[in-house]
């Protein structure tokens, strides 16, 4: 809809799923949720997560997908053209959210990328002497490596974005999408081959009730609303591309689904190898860059293993990073008129820049804000206010403002199974507010 063009259109539904699944799936599911999994007491935690994917997820990501078709638009421009008023903050907040995060993810990102060439170079032998973290320590405190490898992906990224919907995106994430899925699955039966993995299957696997408390309803809902992409604009944004003709609960269902699966399928490949190796599951953060290259240090063919699965994280952060870099992009050409190649490749470089202090903060050449580095820092500012905000108010937006805007755009594109229009409606009124409001209060604890 930009200078006078007809809008981009997915040129399949299945390109639009594995896109939208690909937005969705990122570093959060194969980075977070498996430390998430291991500090929750296991597969009692995965259950409770899945039933909010399905529940809370699900319905929030159907209220932007609706929004975005219905209105053919930006995050920002569907809020202005569907109702007006103070809305297109909402979208707003979207935007602001995708610049932020894709600034840092960037960062982080590259790291994926590095630890792909630094399996063959050396890191197997540190890691085989339990020095995986000097190894880490010593490439975060490296700006002008890290920055390179973040420079890198940021060019790959703006590439894909400025070929367009058709020949960028869904050409791109039609590949990207199942090279994830046959990466985990070699992964997965390397690690339950392992001498010892059965543990870790059980533990991964055979929930015990008894450890769920309140703390493990609270984690499950943030990383179940997280995980999804929720809240950031990529949702309206990519559903602003869809035809008319395509059933909006079945497309938002699948990408749950898909979701959900790789998250699933990223457990099966660290819980067998970290309990094979008699690691703790809970490490943390440091579970992937620290304590995975330990594990594949001690694999006959380590190297092989270790660059395998850092070019999982990397696929896996690419599709997440494409639909970033579209939510600004589409923003730019909708209401600035811009050309895509003008917006993909100046938002691009921008974004580039804005990462850079989250690289010399790592590497201890930036002052710390309340304790937290630059990216912590921009991390808590998209992920614990911009993004619950942004989820809040678009459930309040479908369940109240624009209900029956809302009811006839997912109407019209089929008949919804079991009569899901009002418990969808309810959800997005009462329950999504609700839970979201609670994912909101408790993430301001610095």
């Amino acid at each position: 809809m930009s200078n006078g063009t007809e809008r981009e259109q997915w040129g399949s539904k299945i390109g639009f799923i594995l896109a939208a699944a690909g937005s969705a799936v990122g570093l959060g599911n194969i980075w977070r949720f498996p430390y998430m999994v291991g500090q929750n007491g296991g597969a009692a935690f995965v259950l409770v997560y899945v039933a909010l994917i399905f529940i809370i997820g699900f319905s929030v990501m159907l209220a932007e997908i609706a929004i975005g078709r219905a209105a053919q638009l930006n995050a920002v421009g569907s809020f202005k053209k569907l109702k007006g008023g103070v809305w297109p903050l909402v979208g707003w907040m979207g935007v602001a959210a995708g610049f932020i995060i894709l600034s840092y993810y960037g960062v982080i990102a590259g790291w994926t990328m590095a630890y792909i060439v630094k399996s063959f170079t050396g890191l197997m032998g540190a890691a085989a002497d339990g020095a995986a973290a000097d190894v880490f320590v010593g490439f975060i405190t490296n700006p002008g490596a890290v920055i390179a490898w973040q420079a890198l992906f940021m060019v790959i990224t703006i590439y894909i974005v400025y070929k367009g919907i058709g020949g960028g995106i869904e050409k791109y994430c039609k590949v990207l999408m199942p090279a994830l899925f046959l990466l985990l699955l070699i992964l997965i039966v390397r690690s339950v081959t392992l001498e010892g993995a059965g543990s870790g299957i059980n533990f991964y696997l055979k929930p015990d009730f008894s450890k769920i408390t309140g703390g493990t309803l609270g984690a499950a809902l943030g990383q179940a609303f997280f995980s999804l992409s929720l809240g950031m604009g990529c949702m309206i944004t990519y559903g602003s591309y869809l035809g008319k003709k395509e059933v909006l609960p079945g497309a938002a269902a699948q990408v749950c689904f898909l979701d959900t699966m790789v998250a699933f399928l990223a457990g099966l490949v660290i819980f067998p190898a970290v309990f094979a190796f008699g690691i703790e599951p809970g490490a943390g953060p440091g579970l992937t860059f620290i304590t995975l290259p330990n594990v594949f240090g001690q694999m006959p063919g380590g190297s092989v293993w270790s660059a395998l699965f850092f070019l999982l994280l990397f696929v896996a952060a690419l599709t997440s990073a494409i639909s970033l870099l579209e939510v600004v992009t589409a923003y730019f050409m909708d209401e600035m008129k811009w050309s895509r190649a003008k917006s993909a490749w100046t938002m691009g470089v921008v974004i580039f820049l804005l990462g850079i202090p989250s690289a010399l903060g790592l590497a201890g050449m930036l002052p710390k804000f309340g304790g937290r580095d630059f990216l912590d820092s921009a991390d808590f500012i998209a992920s614990n206010v911009l993004l619950p905000l942004g989820g809040l108010f678009i459930a309040l937006f479908v369940g109240w403002v624009w209900t029956d805007g809302a009811k006839q755009e997912v109407e019209n594109s089929g008949t919804a199974p079991f009569g899901l229009y009002v418990p969808w409606l309810w959800v997005c009124r009462i329950v999504a507010p609700l839970a979201i409001a609670y994912i909101f209060i408790t993430g301001l604890k610095w």
